[in-house]
């Protein structure tokens, strides 16, 4: 990688580390995934930017979920936790598997469990 882009995925990270409940590690863990801007995060959704992270080779915990899907919502990652944990975990398990039958990485409202 030349310095130049190293630059520009530098940038890229810092911006969206500037987006609520990320940082620069998370920021990082999404370049390194191929995620280098927030209209990338949100044509990816939570779910599938997680799952891509992971496949990427980092080793993240659940808190990325919930603080991707907070980022994307506009809402504390602790709220997400604890409100849409289920649905998210639901995802995550079908995200997993491949891809589904709607929009991935999206919440699916209508599934029960929550």
């Amino acid at each position: 990688m030349s310095a130049r882009a190293r630059r520009s995925s530098g940038a890229a990270a810092q911006g969206l580390a500037a987006l609520p409940n990320l940082g620069v590690r998370s920021a990082s863990m999404l370049d390194a995934a191929g995620i280098h801007s927030e209209a990338e995060l949100r044509a990816l959704g939570a779910v599938a930017a997680y799952v891509r992270v992971k496949r990427s080779g980092a080793r993240p915990g659940l808190n990325l979920l919930w603080a991707l899907e907070g980022a994307l919502s506009g809402t504390p990652w602790q709220v997400v936790a604890r409100e849409h944990r289920t649905s998210l975990l639901l995802a995550l398990e079908d995200e997993d598997r491949g891809p589904s039958a709607g929009v991935p990485g999206k919440i699916d409202e209508n599934r029960s469990g929550e």
